[in-house]
């Protein structure tokens, strides 16, 4: 995150404590908001750019926050919120990597090939996906939120992220198959 501490210091604290404060936040949090940035943008600059933006606002918001509100859900609203503002100021649609990395190397060459074409089919289905739908899917999916905290980060009904989820699911499983049925 170059650059990231020299626009931070362009703002002072008000007091000595928030900026100790913020350092234990981001140390906290920064892995997992670079995660879903990257997750939601498929780009690691831009995934990038986005962590840093999404803690240069928690930076100038932290005297503000409330904590009985809940701090998780607001900061990965902004992150999904930045990331959307990122891709549109590109003109790209945000496009999602749903399948994590395989923690440990393919023993043979055949699961490796086989993981990557996994891989690229749930990529290019999520393509087919409306926004809320892709980051309602990876907030619950991948990073495993509840749904109640899925809701309030998209700002959405319990009800609706659960459709949005379903929808979503039943679209992917749909590309899949049609996909799958058109290869020998």
């Amino acid at each position: 995150m170059q650059g990231f501490a020299l626009r931070v210091a362009a703002y002072q604290p008000e007091r000595s404590d928030d900026l100790a404060a913020f350092e234990r936040i981001m140390a906290q949090c920064e892995r997992r908001v670079l995660r879903v940035a990257l997750r939601l943008l498929n780009n690691q600059q831009d995934a990038q750019d986005a962590a840093q933006e999404v803690f240069l606002r928690l930076y100038q918001h932290l005297r503000h926050l409330d904590g009985a509100r809940g701090f998780e859900p607001w900061l990965f609203r902004v992150t999904v919120n930045v990331c959307h503002d990122i891709a549109r100021a590109r003109g790209r649609a945000i496009g999602l990597e749903y399948l994590p990395e395989p923690a440990a190397p393919q023993p043979d060459a055949h699961q490796a090939v086989q993981h990557a074409q996994q891989r690229e089919i749930v990529r290019r289905a999520l393509g087919c996906l409306g926004e809320k739908e892709r980051a309602a899917l990876v907030l619950r999916d991948v990073e495993g939120f509840s749904t109640r905290e899925v809701a309030k980060i998209l700002g959405s009904s319990e009800a609706t992220v659960r459709s949005q989820i379903c929808t979503a699911r039943l679209k992917l499983r749909e590309f899949t198959s049609r996909l799958l049925r058109r290869q020998p």
